[in-house]
């Protein structure tokens, strides 16, 4: 008996072993397919963020070909408008001032309590700034204009391409993009120790535009260049330039920080851009540049080019009489553009050949994909895509063995591709959205192999859950996807109508996506987007005009009609910029007659199809005091996008 229940148990317990098993195997099954659908949804997030991002990219490439739309039109501008080119292209903008006639009037009182510095700076300097800034307090605008100085003074005796060694013994870290996110700069500082004589660091550009604390991040990397100016090494990025400041929001960080003298830093900072170097090679072997390459890349004209003369990456060289690259004998001018005002130039002696431009347009903006060859990015509108085998030619042409580059954020802050090759490294954590992708830096010596160090900044003691993250972030990415659908609600009404022969008010999927592409050239998954954008019948039709439900743009002018208010909504930012170039004395206030010229340009480059009677229309609407004056970014800030009913969070249903 006793025998019987003894067999009997341990059955009983190998039966409840196998089914403890077996149900852990399932958990296990779903979590993983939980797990897998979180990180699908996730993917789909950030390539909404991505594709939106470069297509704001192009939008500003777009732009600075309207800047030299109306430098080559000069002609034809000036007799219909002699006032306004007058003000665009007068030379308002002196020549650049010594440092004294800069520094010497801007005094700084005794109330001020922010850090001040001593010249020449020392390592204290660092730790002073440091401290200061983690307390958000201000640096006050005479240190600045001398850190931006003696920048500029040690950058020029520098080459384009910084050389560094390295040993088992000393290592360099690298850094990626920041973008004003001065908490992962101070954590990367906190984990790695500040830079010093035996703890150098490589900067690739992208210190500045979008987050909120570019001018700390810029006066940190710049005094701790002139204390370490051997151990501490800058390479230029794609927004370390004057045109995109304007646009992804630098110039108007400066502008509201330093609100008497940000019109001088913003000058002296365009010039210290120009004198930054484009790369560094390390130990000989491994190239460091921001973007990328393309099949022409020349390294050794690229160590030759003037660097100092590209003001702007975005504004190609202008063509002058007798230049060897264009066939146009038409005498045009060079600009440089600070909110307000235009300098010009004829002188083709203070411009880069066309040549050496693309030259700088690769290294700044180029992606590395997955394909062979080099192609246009299509995506950013600049520099091009390029593929392994142009990875290893390049590397193999100047006996290199790896390009580290930056440029792109990635979810976990680092990518490797391009068979080992190519490593991408993004330090700017929480990029589109809190818990959207990981920071990291590479830390390399001689000799032994890349170690990579990731990061996430967050505002509470613990990471959220998962799944938390991603709605988050999932809701964020749709809620833009929505509003650049709201910006072409015309021309998609405009496409489906066109592929519903039946005048059903129905589509396909297939058809739906189609005209969401062809019209939006994002790029994007549409079928799997569809769930949370349109709204579908029993067959699987889409009812096409549930692409704009629960969502409209608000009209500032109720009488204006809905495809002017969708085209100024669209333009906005490109408009702002414009606007704030020719308001010379920064009073936010441009003429009404200056609205309609300029308009009148805009609307000819981009080719838009506005009838002049509405825009005459709506500007005597916009001056509101009937002054003949129109506060131009009170009224752009008023095109809005109006979500009625924000399900984005409520909803338990998934992108994929």
């Amino acid at each position: 008996m006793e025998l019987l229940l003894h067999r009997a148990y341990v059955d009983f317990i190998c039966l409840s072993s196998a089914g403890v098993l077996k149900a852990a195997l399932v958990i296990q099954n779903w979590y993983r397919g939980y797990s897998t659908r979180l990180k699908a949804r996730q993917r789909y997030a950030l390539t909404i963020f991505q594709s939106i991002e470069y297509a704001d990219e192009q939008g500003q490439l777009q732009l600075s070909n309207f800047f030299s739309f109306m430098l080559e039109n000069y002609a034809h501008i000036h007799e219909k408008d002699p006032e306004i080119v007058a003000r665009l292209f007068g030379s308002t903008l002196q020549d650049y001032k010594d440092r004294q006639d800069y520094v010497a009037f801007v005094d700084v009182p005794n109330s001020y309590n922010g850090p001040r510095l001593q010249f020449p700076l020392t390592f204290t300097d660092i730790d002073l700034l440091v401290d200061a800034f983690k307390q958000q307090q201000i640096l006050h605008a005479r240190y600045v204009l001398e850190v931006l100085f003696e920048t500029k003074k040690v950058l020029k005796q520098m080459p384009n391409f910084t050389h560094v060694k390295t040993s088992p013994s000393k290592e360099i870290t690298i850094c990626g993009d920041l973008h004003g996110k001065l908490d992962d700069l101070l954590l990367i500082f906190y984990k790695n120790g500040l830079p010093s004589g035996s703890n150098s660091y490589i900067f690739n550009g992208d210190f500045v535009d979008r987050g909120r604390n570019s001018i700390e991040i810029l006066m940190i990397l710049f005094v701790s260049f002139l204390v370490y100016p051997n151990d501490l090494h800058l390479n230029r990025g794609n927004h370390e330039d004057f045109m995109m400041n304007l646009r992804y929001g630098f110039t108007k960080e400066i502008l509201c920080k330093y609100k008497i003298h940000g019109k001088q830093i913003l000058q002296i900072l365009e010039d210290v851009y120009t004198w930054l170097p484009i790369g560094t090679i390390i130990d000989n072997e491994i190239l460091v540049i921001h973007g990328g390459i393309s099949e022409s890349t020349d390294l050794n004209l690229l160590h030759r080019v003037e660097r100092h003369k590209m003001k702007s990456v975005l504004m190609p060289p202008t063509p002058l009489d007798g230049d060897p690259d264009t066939n146009v004998k038409k005498k045009k001018f060079n600009a440089t553009i600070v909110p307000g005002e235009v300098k010009t130039s004829a002188s083709h002696s203070e411009q880069l050949t066309k040549h050496e431009w693309e030259q700088v347009i690769d290294i700044l903006w180029s992606d590395p994909r997955g394909k062979r060859g080099c192609y246009p990015n299509t995506s950013r509108g600049g520099g091009c895509y390029f593929g392994p085998d142009i990875t290893s030619k390049v590397l193999n042409r100047y006996q290199l063995k790896m390009l580290i580059r930056s440029h792109e954020c990635k979810p976990e802050g680092y990518e490797i591709c391009h068979d080992g090759k190519v490593i991408t490294i993004f330090s700017a954590s929480n990029y589109y959205e809190e818990g959207s992708n990981r920071g990291a830096y590479i830390k390399l010596s001689s000799g032994m192999a890349p170690r990579f160090f990731q990061y996430q900044v967050t505002r509470t003691t613990c990471l959220r859950p998962l799944y938390q993250r991603v709605n988050a972030i999932e809701s964020s990415a749709i809620r833009i996807l929505r509003e650049r659908i709201i910006a072409r609600k015309t021309d998609l009404i405009h496409a489906f109508q066109l592929q519903d022969r039946s005048k059903s008010g129905k589509l396909s999927m297939s058809q739906w996506a189609f005209s969401m592409e062809n019209t939006l050239g994002l790029n994007l998954p549409w079928r799997s987007l569809s769930s949370r954008l349109v709204t579908t019948d029993t067959n699987g039709d889409i009812n096409y005009m549930s692409s704009f439900q629960d969502i409209h743009i608000q009209k500032p002018v109720k009488e204006a009609q809905s495809t002017l208010i969708e085209t100024l909504y669209r333009y906005r930012s490109d408009l702002q910029i414009i606007f704030n170039v020719i308001d010379s004395d920064h009073s936010g206030l441009i003429s009404v007659e200056e609205f309609r010229s300029m308009w009148k340009l805009f609307n000819s480059h981009y080719n838009i199809h506005i009838d002049d009677f509405q825009i005459d229309e709506l500007a005597e609407r916009m001056d509101l005091n009937k002054d003949g004056s129109i506060d131009f970014n009170e009224f752009l800030k008023a095109f809005h996008v109006v979500h009625k009913l924000d399900k984005l969070n409520k909803s338990g249903s998934g992108l994929a």
